[in-house]
């Protein structure tokens, strides 16, 4: 018999709902918030009051696209975090209702390993292959950087992470730097496809182990264009390509370093990828070089799986279903990964 999950995902600024019936996903609606744009970036304040704004009609849509009515649904999966704690109290508050209504179980979520289960999602027009265990994830957003030692659905060991800021994190600064605008990861991608990223040479951070570090990287930035500035005013606008080509380069180097040492050091050559960073055209060129060159067994997500959405929320939700892995009414959000 099959299982239909509801998944709703609220971490931060999108709010999102899926339905998927075992591991196919049959409908994933995402309802995105400009309203963040003009800040520069995410305002937690702003993103709690969109959520509740949304999160009823987005859920209304995914079961109507889904095809399905609401008392098919066996249970409910929710991001627990980590997260904006408000953004994530509209989800959480939504999916205890929902399910208390239904009276069906509630599934409680890690948003990052979320993320990487989201390898396993299926589209029955499209199937794909999914990684075996174990696996090597490396996952890059932008609140976090992690290389995981995935040895099963939720047997996971972090075995490097950044010690500062995130990859993500060093796009959007790097783009407002730039005056680009918010997010900057998608911005600095699309400049960059006419750049040549090897223009310009950045401070690589030489961080032992299996750790990163991106805060050296963004401070040699500022003053590359700070000293640069003073000589042009017009340097930014005149390299613009050239410049996003080049620390978006420097950064994606960083991360495939430490990933190819990872699999050196544990010798495992499936590499999977996942979190919004993921999406970024250059790491996935290189990754697929490296599969070529390195023999690796490489993963990629779907590319609207790769930002934050439900339909990951949904499948950890399916697995976690099968082994009766139930939370409950008392269940509260928390900023932190617990991973």
């Amino acid at each position: 018999m099959s299982v239909y999950i509801l998944g709703i995902e609220s971490s931060c600024d999108d709010t999102s709902a899926a339905i998927i019936k075992d591991n196919v996903i049959l409908a994933n609606i995402i309802a995105n918030q400009e309203v963040h744009r003009q800040y520069g970036g995410v305002v937690p304040e702003l993103a709690s009051r969109a959520h509740q704004q949304n999160i009823i009609p987005v859920i209304e849509s995914t079961i109507k696209k889904a095809g399905i009515v609401k008392e098919q649904i066996q249970a409910v999966a929710f991001t627990r975090g980590p997260g904006l704690l408000g953004s994530l109290l509209v989800g959480v508050s939504f999916a205890k209702a929902f399910a208390l209504g239904l009276g069906i179980p509630l599934i409680e979520i890690d948003h990052l390993q979320a993320h990487i289960l989201a390898h396993f999602i299926q589209n029955e027009e499209n199937p794909h292959s999914i990684p075996g265990f174990p696996f090597l994830c490396l996952t890059v957003s932008g609140g976090h950087t992690q290389i995981v030692l995935v040895k099963d659905y939720f047997e996971m060991e972090i075995i490097g992470k950044t010690i500062d800021d995130a990859a993500g994190e060093a796009f959007d600064k790097a783009s407002k730097i730039m005056n680009l605008g918010y997010p900057g990861g998608p911005l600095i991608d699309k400049y960059a496809k006419e750049g040549n990223p090897a223009a310009f040479e950045f401070a690589k951070p030489h961080i032992p182990g299996l750790d990163f570090s991106f805060s050296g990287l963004k401070t040699s930035f500022l003053y590359f264009l700070r000293d640069r500035l003073k000589e042009n005013p017009d340097f930014i606008l005149q390299n613009l390509n050239d410049l996003c080509a080049s620390i978006q380069a420097t950064i994606v180097s960083v991360l495939m370093d430490k990933l190819q040492k990872a699999s050196s050091q544990t010798g495992i050559n499936r590499i999977a990828i996942a979190g919004g960073v993921s999406a970024n055209s250059s790491l996935r060129t290189n990754i697929m070089d490296a599969q070529k060159k390195l023999g690796w067994e490489v993963f990629i997500p779907r590319f609207v799986y790769s930002t934050d959405n439900a339909a990951m929320i949904a499948v950890a939700g399916y697995y976690k279903y099968l082994k009766k892995d139930f939370s409950n009414q008392m269940a509260i959000p928390y900023s932190r990964s617990k991973m």
